[in-house]
């Protein structure tokens, strides 16, 4: 015969050996406000004691929570990116700061793939909430722009964040400070000397990206420094950004220092001023945004701004909880501020 199963143990054992009510031991597993201390600690020591381990499947049994948490991510950049082995961290970073705050609450994240310029993109959102019945979802660019996405969350009463995001609409809008960023960028090159300071620009797709240009612009101005001829764009991949570092190296007034709205284009800047034979950072100095573990270990080192995915992410989850449990919750836009980390890819000005 078979061996017989052992007996789990099960959220009654727990309540019958703390001597307390199921609905209390379950108010102290989803972490609900308004449990008095002493219980607290008396139903904690009864689920170290028997070793109880909440199951998700039974938390959505009693209530209406699903105690699960959604992040969209596009999927045809996400999966390009992974099979070209590159421009990960920012998603690693962002399930790193969402996983463990999912966990400190006792809420599971996953990661859903979809593609944001599909002409499916509604069926697909829709299978995705009548399979998972979301507590709430997290949106990254370009999803966190998409109305189409935002509205049919909302429709469903959905709780969801926008990450890089500030557009007037239903759910939390957080961002980094992404102009305030550029600006940090262009204000360091500026007090090394540069009065040619190239930007190469993301996607109009991503709302960020405007926000960078006008951080840099405003720099610029500031200073009494001219950005004509000092701007190109790219779409965040390594061939735009050697192409957009082209046509900034070969204009009339060619900078002295270049920034890049990402690690790719700033690596691919890189790679076309030695082929030109400049070096970085005596000839060109360079900044990047991102901050991946690669920029840091090419020769010479990236300085870089670094984006607080990790941190973002994070707040992004508590405030959905937040909102689940009927908590107060800010009502205008959360920034978290970057910081620009200082390497040997610039140089005061020869």
């Amino acid at each position: 015969m078979p061996p017989r199963r052992r007996q789990s143990v099960t959220i009654r054992h727990v309540a019958a050996d703390a001597g307390v009510s199921l609905q209390t031991v379950s108010r102290v597993i989803n972490k609900e406000p308004n449990v008095r201390p002493e219980m607290m600690e008396r139903v904690q020591a009864s689920i170290a004691k028997l070793g109880y381990v909440p199951s998700i499947a039974a938390q959505r049994m009693g209530g209406s929570r699903s105690y699960l948490i959604v992040a969209l991510n596009d999927r045809e950049r996400t999966i390009a990116d992974w099979r070209n082995r590159q421009g990960t961290d920012w998603v690693d970073q962002m399930m790193l700061g969402g996983m463990l705050t999912c966990a400190e609450h006792g809420y599971r994240l996953i990661v859903e793939l979809v593609d944001t310029h599909s002409d499916h993109i509604e069926r697909e959102l829709l299978g995705a909430i009548a399979s998972l019945q979301p507590d709430g979802v997290i949106l990254t660019p370009p999803h966190s722009e998409n109305p189409l996405i935002t509205q049919l969350l909302e429709a469903h009463g959905i709780s969801f964040a926008r990450i890089g995001s500030l557009k007037p609409g239903g759910g939390f809008a957080l961002s980094i400070d992404d102009e305030g960023a550029a600006r940090m960028a262009t204000d360091h090159l500026i007090a090394l000397g540069h009065r040619r300071i190239g930007f190469i620009a993301g996607p109009d797709d991503y709302e960020l990206s405007g926000w960078r240009v006008e951080g840099w612009r405003k720099s610029m101005t500031a200073a009494g420094l001219s950005c004509e001829g000092q701007l190109a764009k790219g779409d965040f991949s390594f061939a735009s950004g050697r192409i957009a570092a082209g046509t900034l190296l070969d204009s009339a007034t060619a900078p002295t220092a270049i920034i890049a709205s990402n690690d790719q284009m700033a690596l691919a800047t890189l790679e076309l001023a030695r082929e030109r034979g400049l070096a970085i950072p005596d000839d060109l100095s360079l900044v990047s945004f991102d901050d991946t573990p690669i920029v840091r270990f090419v020769h010479p080192p990236l300085t870089a701004v670094v984006q607080p995915i990790a941190d973002v992410t994070a707040r992004a989850v508590e405030l959905i909880i937040a909102e689940q449990a009927g908590r107060p919750t800010p009502t205008g836009p959360v920034i978290t501020p970057a910081e620009l980390a200082i390497r040997a890819s610039t140089a005061p000005l020869r």
